[in-house]
């Protein structure tokens, strides 16, 4: 399982790159592997609000279909069309090609309310 240091991490699976101002987030390795091919992504439109710990998508699988959490409180300034057509992204490039959205946080300190690679680690042995 690939799980990068330089991320934070939420209990539900998602990541959180900081970016200057702003934060990119999509979800994990263990996420994608655990849901199976991903088959479509339902993001939200650039300049809606999204809430931490609330809803802000889905993604589905064969298996299933999961809500993404938003991580954090803002603005979303930006969203990966690319999983438009291209949802397989996903299970290929968690971290890079498959990003979800960037938001604009409302305040940037909640990502200290966020795990590190090695507490999302421990949760998921955990299990």
């Amino acid at each position: 399982m690939n799980t990068p240091k330089e991320l934070r991490y939420t209990k539900e699976h998602e990541w959180v790159r900081v970016e200057g101002e702003n934060v990119r987030i999509g979800i994990t390795d263990y996420a994608q592997s655990e849901l199976g091919d991903i088959v479509f992504v339902e993001l939200p439109e650039v300049g809606a609000e999204v809430t931490a710990n609330e809803p802000f998508g889905s993604v589905e699988s064969v298996k299933t279909v999961s809500e993404l959490y938003a991580p954090i409180s803002g603005t979303v300034v930006e969203v990966n069309e690319a999983l438009n057509d291209h949802p397989e992204y996903v299970n290929e490039s968690p971290y890079d090609k498959a990003w979800m959205i960037v938001v604009k946080p409302n305040d940037l300190s909640e990502i200290d309310n966020l795990l590190t690679a090695e507490q999302y680690e421990a949760m998921i042995n955990e299990g």
